[in-house]
Formats: C-alpha cells, structure tokens, sequence
C-alpha cells in the first residue's frame, strides 16, 4: 500500500544580479526559483532479525561449549520453519571474561561468557512471531535488533519526483503571474535529500502465561517513508520580453 503525503511548496522569484555586458543589447535573464519537498509512504516486505546465544560458565571451553549446544538447536529450530542456509548467517562470536569486583582487592576472575549472533533473513513478515518464538524456544536468550526495509521503493520515489517537480512548476507560475510576466523553460532541477525514513522499532516481548504458548510473538512493521527534495529553476519573461 503507497499514499503520497504533499507537504507545502515554497517558491521565490529571484532577479538575477546585474552582469557585465558581453554586448550592447544583451543582458541575462531573470529566473524563477521553486523547491518541494514530497514524501511517500511504502509497506516493508522484508526483515532481517538478529539473534543470540549467550552462556556463561567457569571456564571459556565449557561455555563454548555449550553455547554451540544451543545454537545448533535455535538453528535446527530456525530450519524446520522453511529457513534456508543462505538466510542464517553467523554475524559475531565473542568469549569475554568476567570478573568480580570487590573494594580494595584486585579483581576475581569467576568465569567466562560466549556470545554467538546469527543474522536471519526474513522474506515473509508474517513468520516473523514464529521466528522469535522458535529461537527462544530452543535456546536462544537475545534479540539484540529487528530491522524493517522495503525492496520496492523505486515506484514510491519516482512517484514522489514526479508530483514534486509538478507542485514545484505550479508555484512558480503562480509567482510569474504575480510578478507580471509568463512562466519560461526549465533552467535547471536538482534532487537532494533521497532517503528513506524507518518505522519506529516494534515492541517485542513473549507471552509467558499458562496456555500461551500457542501465540507467536506480535510484530507491527509500519510504513517507510521515502523523501526526495526538488530544486528548480525557470527562465522568467518579463512584460519587457527580457
């Protein structure tokens, strides 16, 4: 679903500066100045979710070890929902050291922690509570990032370009009338600003009360918003045809 948002316009009539003469009747034209900016609003249809093994034990081999215990399950887990290799993919491992902390004594080392992140892929927003549910449920314990994006924005961009160049045109003729004169040829368009706006991050948490176990974590993805800002330029023909 695309809905196009039209903000105001502005447009400025602008002299051109005096120059010197290149020749006895020469001089440069006057022109017209009209910018806009428009937004656009596009679905996500893809996700990519990051999630977590993190163990803790007395030594760094005993909790790697069982760090790979529970990441083979959360994978195994991931697979058996349609998951394919080429969408789970390992994106940090880190073993880090911990210790204990106490006034005036150096500090204790009591153990070790291994992190393993996966990165998953997901191309159907509707399996993303199953996704969850199913990491969590076999084994994983962090869901550091859930981040939505849409594959089909070109069509909202262009979309926005071509309605901002028009309300841009529409101004700076209302502003050549005003002024006494007629709107001429386009001199000059910039597009700045492409760039697209996230949704908020969802709110995700796990039901954990007797008998949910059947309902998949919610997910609300929002709408991107895609703006572009147009910069144009107009010959003005004054009363004088200057």
């Amino acid at each position: 679903m695309k809905r196009l948002v039209v903000p105001s316009l502005v447009a400025v009539l602008l002299a051109t500066p005096a120059l010197a003469q290149v020749g006895p009747s020469w001089q440069p034209p006057s022109s017209i100045s009209a910018s806009a900016q428009q937004e656009a609003k596009v679905a996500p249809d893809k996700a990519t979710l990051s999630i977590s093994v993190m163990t803790r034990a007395t030594t760094a081999a005993a909790a790697a070890t069982e760090n790979a215990k529970k990441q083979t399950a959360a994978l195994y887990a991931l697979r058996s929902l349609g998951l394919t290799n080429e969408q789970l993919s390992t994106t940090g491992y880190s073993v880090q050291p911990e210790y204990r902390y106490q006034p005036n004594k150096d500090p204790q080392l009591i153990g070790y922690s291994v992190t393993n992140t996966i990165t998953v892929d997901i191309r159907d927003l509707k399996t993303i509570g199953k996704v969850i549910d199913a990491a969590l449920g076999a084994g994983a314990n962090q869901i550091s990032s859930l981040e939505f994006y849409a594959s089909n924005t070109d069509s909202a961009r262009q979309q926005a370009v071509a309605t901002a160049i028009a309300r841009a045109r529409a101004d700076a003729q209302v502003a050549a009338r005003a002024a006494g004169g007629t709107l001429g040829e386009l001199l000059e368009m910039t597009i700045t600003g492409d760039r697209i706006i996230q949704p908020p991050r969802p709110i995700m948490f796990k039901t954990m009360a007797a008998g949910a176990a059947d309902e998949s974590t919610p997910i609300n993805p929002g709408d991107q918003t895609v703006v572009v800002n147009i910069s144009t330029r107009w010959k003005f023909n004054s009363v004088t045809g200057r």
